[in-house]
């Protein structure tokens, strides 16, 4: 059998195949080199190191508003005769003289005037949109060090002597710096647990120049999303986008403090969403992570991941390290949803099954199929496959197996792991959840009343 992993979110998430080998990876979160072995817990401690106007493009690729001359003319009826130049073309008027809707071109808006005019430059106007609403967070955090505990024993001091025993305590200030942005005028701010983790003092810098003291209203170190307030109002607000529409390959824009370089642009494309916090390699986080090219680097952390039309369609929290390209956000439909609960309660209930649960695949199929002694008959192909239910768990209580593959949850349907920690984390704790699961080819609707996730929930 394939190694398992343990997850905090409503159940284990297995990788789907032993190729998956056992290597270790190296997971940046705010400046933290982290060493991961699969399937290892997240270790280690954090170090901590990120104007409104709307525009599209709506001149020709070479931003030319004036008339052409005769010679321009004939170059570029020459460029039209040979394609060139026309493999990428412009979001300009339509045939009607009407704009174009962000977003609805078929051609490359970022490719900018060469005469240096940022007109049309869905990337200036995104950055112009959203940048006044995008902080730096400095936190400071007081670290002490004094005498071992056993030199302290009344035994030893009375033997070697108070004298040579004496050991001074001291204390240091760790110092570091993330990013955020900020989610109401009222000064509510959206950054990651980690960025403020421990910290005994937390300073907001806008982009104005004006400082704040920032106090922590909530943070949720399960999902790493965390809420600043400040005394302030009438601030700039980023625009919120839908995470949940996003598809491989649109733009994605990163803004942040990267290396304490304050109010730094990168761009690249969703390269992925959905990605599991196993396959990204922080199995103790409850996250279905968006996955970027967009360079995001230590001190990016909390800062926002915007699309081509400068909506937030993410936070940034982590890379890894060992890689090129390969960046992680937050949902904001999640951290949204998390913040609320962090503003109005301080805390977020994390709904819990306690069940260990892995993508069904024909592939994973034939392997569990080849496997001895796995106590279960498994004749389906597709859905999520209970590999483990954990004693004493809601799961348990309510009668789910190993074997059972799970079709439906909440009466939708659902097709891979990431799709069952995401329904149940949208559930309720206590109330009671249906789950429909194939048992040796059976269909049985379950109920089950999710129990609130604690690091004593995981037993085994």
């Amino acid at each position: 059998m394939e190694r398992r992993s343990s997850d905090p979110a409503d159940s284990d998430n297995l990788p789907p195949h032993s190729s998956q080998g056992s290597g270790s990876k190296r997971l940046w979160l705010a400046g933290s080199l982290v060493l991961l072995g699969a399937g290892a817990a997240l270790a280690g401690t954090r170090s901590l190191n990120q104007n409104a106007q709307p525009g599209w493009l709506s001149r020709n690729l070479w931003g030319r508003a004036q008339p052409e001359t005769g010679q321009e003319q004939a170059q570029s009826s020459q460029k039209q005769a040979t394609g060139w130049g026309s493999g990428i073309p412009a979001l300009g008027k339509d045939d009607k003289g009407a704009e174009p809707a962000p977003g609805t071109g078929t051609g490359s808006p970022i490719l900018n005037a060469v005469d240096g005019s940022t007109e049309g430059n869905f990337i200036v106007s995104a950055v112009q949109r959203v940048g006044p609403a995008v902080v730096r967070i400095d936190a400071s955090r007081t670290v002490r060090s004094g005498v071992p505990d056993i030199l302290e024993d009344p035994f030893f001091r009375d033997f070697f002597g108070r004298q040579g025993l004496e050991t001074p305590s001291s204390e240091r200030v760790q110092e570091g710096s993330g990013s955020g942005f900020i989610i109401r005028e009222d000064g509510l701010i959206l950054t990651n647990a980690h960025v403020v983790e421990g910290a005994d003092e937390v300073a907001v810098k806008l982009k104005d120049g004006r400082s704040f003291s920032g106090e922590v209203l909530g943070q949720d170190p399960v999902t790493d999303v965390a809420v600043i307030k400040i005394d302030a109002d009438t601030l700039p607000v980023v625009p919120i986008g839908d995470s949940d529409q996003l598809l491989p390959g649109e733009w994605a824009i990163a803004i942040g403090n990267p290396l304490g370089l304050d109010n730094t642009v990168t761009v690249g494309i969703i390269s992925a969403t959905g990605r599991s916090s196993l396959e990204v390699g922080v199995p103790d986080k409850r996250v279905g992570f968006i996955q970027t090219d967009a360079a995001i680097n230590p001190g990016n952390s909390g800062g926002p991941l915007l699309n081509g039309r400068g909506e937030v369609v993410g936070m940034n929290t982590a890379i890894i390290g060992d890689a090129q390209g390969l960046g992680f956000s937050i949902p904001i439909n999640q951290a949204q949803r998390l913040a609320n609960q962090l503003i109005s309660k301080g805390r977020v209930q994390h709904p819990f099954l306690g069940i260990q649960m892995l993508t069904l695949t024909p592939e994973v199929a034939n392997q569990f199929r080849e496997t001895p002694n796995t106590g279960f008959d498994l004749n389906i192909e597709q859905g999520v496959l209970i590999a483990g239910v954990l004693e004493n768990s809601p799961a348990e209580s309510a009668g789910l197996k190993a074997g059972d593959v799970i079709q439906k949850v909440g009466n939708q349907p659902i097709s891979t792991a990431q799709d069952v920690q995401d329904r149940v984390a949208e559930s309720e704790v206590g109330e009671a959840l249906a789950i429909e699961v194939n048992r040796s080819g059976k269909t049985l609707s379950v109920l089950v009343e999710p129990e609130e996730f604690s690091p004593q929930s995981r037993r085994s």
